[in-house]
């Protein structure tokens, strides 16, 4: 990383050049989705309930697949994503399909300055937290756009996934987090053999760093759970044990993949 660069410019720019090629991609299947496929997984749905007409503010939702899948299950979401290229699309894609979802294009941490508004659901899943330097500004932020007695959702891969190298060979990297993690990739989860690359800037973060964020900006943990799965084929060395349900071969399910939690402002 650069020192004149900040680190959301540089996510821009990854989130940005990756856009084009997921939404081609065979992992995000859009011409199923267009026909009605929702994207969503048992896992956030378990946690989310019966969303009809409740209102859900839709943190770091790439091009809006999520986001318009909650809106066709009757909620009035809004989604929030840091990439231009990606709300582009999601607008697009939202006007194309009919779906009432609604999109903003900035960062999180900045979205107070964007939006005036309580929702009964804030939601987030799947590689979102990692781009984020400090969890607890994060819950504030969260905190602040729930209505009294709204919850909060996340599904969120497991940070054990995060310590190892990419060929689960090793531990490489920290549980907690130690400050920014700067690197670059070739293809990206969704294709790996684009031709495109880029760099990126991320931090990893403990399930303690989670949860405590929450409580101390007035959240109260009512569920949190761990899957030996990833809901997505989004590793390197996977094996499908079912239908959508992913782990590491060598691993078996001795690891966990993915969390969960529900936490609601009381």
């Amino acid at each position: 990383m650069q020192k004149d660069e900040n680190y959301l410019e540089i996510n821009r720019r990854s989130w940005n050049n990756k856009t084009e090629v997921h939404l081609k991609s065979d992992f995000y299947d859009l011409d199923s989705f267009k026909q009605g496929r929702s994207s969503l997984n048992s896992i956030e749905l378990e946690l989310l309930g019966d969303i009809k007409g409740k209102s859900i503010l839709h943190l770091q939702c790439h091009f809006g697949q999520d986001t318009i899948s909650l809106s066709r299950m009757g909620a009035n979401v809004t989604g929030v994503d840091l990439s231009d290229k990606a709300i582009a699309a999601a607008k697009s894609l939202a006007l194309e399909l009919n779906a009432s979802a609604e999109f903003i294009c900035c960062d999180i941490y900045d979205l107070p300055n964007h939006l005036d508004k309580k929702f009964d659901i804030v939601f987030t899943s799947y590689g979102t937290i990692c781009w984020l330097p400090n969890l607890e500004k994060w819950a504030d932020v969260i905190s602040s756009f729930l209505k009294p007695g709204g919850d909060f959702v996340i599904a969120e891969f497991h940070p054990v996934v995060w310590m190892f190298d990419d060929d689960f060979q090793s531990v490489e990297y920290n549980y907690f987090n130690a400050g920014p993690i700067a690197e670059s990739e070739e293809g990206t989860y969704a294709d790996r053999n684009s031709e495109i690359s880029q760099e990126f800037v991320v931090w990893n973060h403990g399930l303690g760093e989670v949860m405590n964020s929450l409580i101390k900006n007035g959240l109260e943990i009512e569920a949190f759970n761990e899957f030996d799965y990833s809901p997505y084929d989004c590793f390197n060395k996977t094996v499908e044990i079912a239908k959508n349900k992913f782990r590491i071969s060598h691993f078996e399910n001795k690891i966990p993949m993915v969390y969960s939690i529900k936490a609601g402002k009381r």
